[in-house]
């Protein structure tokens, strides 16, 4: 929310000083602002720039003349209309409760510091309520101790974290691998992505203890890898014996795979990852610093698709992993989608916070409630203890202060009830209230009721919230006024339709065409058997009923265009084409041809029916459309037109 302090100013203020009406329709003008914007989120790259203007001009105007037609018949006071506009902002209104600059701050962040890992030792000593004074000082002086020597170029960082523990400081150090963005929390991600490789941070003070980490590495980003895996777990019991016995087992499968096993198969038989093993060991795509440091070392060694290791051994058994794909880091921001990607991680990481408090203190001071100062907060204190004390009482009616203005704004006043309302609900539920001060939970109160005040209005803030809601409403009317007006209308006029397709009997031609079968499978297997089924003579129907509803099939009259025939494959009866998998889902299927149809043969009407119904709607839409011309005339201002072709 940029200028967030300015923007309501701008938009009641100003704004309609700088406006210019590009059209309008009877009483209604459409500026030159929202004609472009609605222009530039549908446009194409075209070479003539004026055209595509007036192509868009027309469909736009036609637009607006349809939605004034659903006001007018009051479609926008429906309940399902109403509802939806309703849920549409439920959906999208957080989007808009935070500060843009910091988000893309965050963002960016996020985008540079992933196309880096950085390799992490850490250290780590225990400090929580409980500690001590002098033991948090004695904590405090070990870490330093360790800082200094890490700055002074000590590496073996075992010793180094047990000379500097004592019988009441115990230093932990571990070497946490690759990390790279949202591999750890935040607060921690921000130290090190500071650091420069050899660089150790000063301690660091978190909830539940001081930390130090050192940048050892730093490697490229390795990217979003999807992988399968074979794991063979090692039994309780004799290490060194049952060790070699899973050892031989994955080598074996391996020697297997090798040969040409399925990976999926192999997975599916002897996977004891019970998360993967029945999805052929898919494992979620996954980053860098998702694993364990050994697992991840061996799948990045993988140098191409398909690749499969050697069986390599973790702490959880022995591992045959396969690489499925890899996706790059990207270097520039020029993918949106990766973008996208980007944005919703840093909306559902703890970084997010740091946006939310600046946009929380200037969304206080826009809405700048003000303190009545005839209401001490010693009176609001007391009445909140008794609230409290006994939070069965309704304070509406027991307490003084519950009817007087507590606190006066602009947008608005708060009542003393609003306030011991927040503090029944706050103060009765544990899982929120950690006993904080009445003077900390006022300024929460007012922070609440500036975030709700604000949310509320948001339309009065945010143009682009404001102009967000009007689309969608807007579109919602547009589709029932022509559900009513257009496509309904066609559909259930029969007399119309038959004595259209009469008038216009040669648009309705059959091109080059075929009766086929066209069998559709739930995956690639079903789709082999069914095809074995197909060539050997099996009736259709048959197979579909002997499927267990793994295969369906029909059949129906389709032009040849529509028909994938395999490359330099006339098309003949009896053909069938190639089996085409979905990369989406993995579903399968095939066309079998029964019967040739040369071209221009007349389609009946019901063959046609889907086109005529097309085209009748399209006659009464044109016809509708001069309708609302003649009641609302459009008019161009060419001046201001002209004036978007600079």
């Amino acid at each position: 929310m940029k200028n967030i302090l300015l923007l309501l100013t701008f938009i009641v203020g100003f704004s309609p000083l700088f406006s210019q009406t590009l059209f309008t329709y009877g009483n209604n003008a459409v500026d030159k602002e929202e004609f472009l914007r609605a222009y530039n989120k549908n446009k194409t790259t075209t070479d003539d720039k004026e055209k595509s203007l007036r192509e868009y001009l027309d469909l736009y105007s036609k637009f607006k003349l349809k939605v004034k037609a659903a006001k007018d018949a009051k479609i926008d006071t429906l309940p399902q209309l109403s509802g939806d506009l309703q849920n549409f902002r439920s959906q999208i209104e957080e989007t808009y409760m935070t500060n843009d600059d910091a988000m893309n701050t965050l963002i960016d962040e996020a985008f540079i510091n992933s196309k880096k890992d950085l390799h992490v030792i850490h250290f780590f000593t225990a400090i929580d309520a409980k500690t001590s004074v002098a033991d948090s000082s004695k904590a405090v002086k070990a870490m330093q101790k360790v800082f200094t020597e890490l700055t002074g170029g000590k590496k073996d960082y075992e010793s180094l974290a047990a000379s500097a523990s004592d019988n009441t400081v115990k230093i932990k150090t571990a070497d946490i691998g690759y990390l790279t963005a949202f591999s750890v929390p935040y607060e921690y991600e921000k130290i090190i992505y500071a650091l420069k490789t050899g660089e150790a941070s000063k301690p660091y003070r978190s909830k539940n203890g001081l930390h130090i980490f050192k940048v050892i590495d730093e490697r490229k980003g390795m990217g979003k890898w999807k992988i399968a895996q074979i794991l063979f777990s090692v039994p309780p019991g004799d290490a060194a014996v049952n060790n070699k016995i899973v050892q031989q087992k994955a080598d074996s499968i391996y020697l297997k795979l090798l040969a040409g096993a399925s990976f999926e198969e192999m997975a599916k038989l002897y996977s004891d990852d019970k998360l993967t093993y029945t999805s052929g060991g898919n494992m979620p795509e996954f980053t860098t610093g998702k694993y364990e440091q050994p697992f991840e070392a061996a799948v990045f060694k993988l140098t191409k698709d398909g690749e499969i290791s050697k069986p390599f051994f973790t702490q959880f058994g022995y591992h045959i992993v396969k690489r499925i794909s890899v996706q790059p880091v990207q270097t520039t921001k020029a993918d949106a989608g990766y973008m996208y990607e980007i944005k919703q991680k840093v909306l559902q990481d703890s970084r997010v916070n740091t946006a939310k408090d600046i946009f929380t203190k200037a969304v206080i001071k826009t809405v700048n409630y003000k303190k009545n100062a005839a209401v001490k907060d010693a009176v609001l204190f007391r009445y909140a203890d008794s609230v409290a004390a006994n939070p069965a009482v309704n304070g509406t009616k027991e307490f003084p202060v519950s009817n007087k203005v507590i606190y006066t704004s602009a947008k608005g006043n708060i009542k003393g009830a609003e306030w011991l309302s927040f503090i029944r609900e706050y103060k009765t539920n544990p899982e929120i209230y950690k006993g904080e001060s009445n003077a900390a939970l006022l300024q929460k109160f007012i922070t609440v009721k500036s975030l709700e005040y604000y949310k509320a209005h948001l339309e009065d803030y945010s143009a682009e919230f404001r102009n967000q809601m009007e689309e969608f409403r807007e579109g919602n009317m547009l589709f029932e006024i022509m559900e009513r007006k257009v496509w309904s209308s066609a559909v259930n006029d029969s007399a119309g339709l038959a004595k259209y397709y009469a008038l216009h009997k040669n648009k309705y031609l059959w091109a080059a065409s075929a009766d086929v079968i066209i069998f559709n499978c739930s995956n690639k297997k079903s789709a082999d058997l069914s095809l074995a089924d197909v060539k050997e003579g099996k009736p259709w129907k048959k197979i579909t009923e002997e499927s267990n509803n793994t295969i369906q099939a029909d059949s129906g009259r389709y032009e040849l265009a529509q028909i994938a025939l395999a490359d330099g494959t006339p098309p003949a009866a009896g053909t069938i084409t190639p089996i085409i998998v979905s990369p989406t889902d993995g579903t399968a299927g095939f066309i079998k041809i029964l019967k040739l149809y040369p071209a221009n043969e007349q389609r009946t009407f019901e063959e046609a029916r889907g086109l005529v119904i097309n085209d009748y709607q399209n006659v009464l839409e044109e016809k509708w459309i001069e309708e609302l011309r003649r009641k609302y005339p459009v008019k161009t201002d060419e001046g201001v037109f002209k004036s978007l072709l600079k």
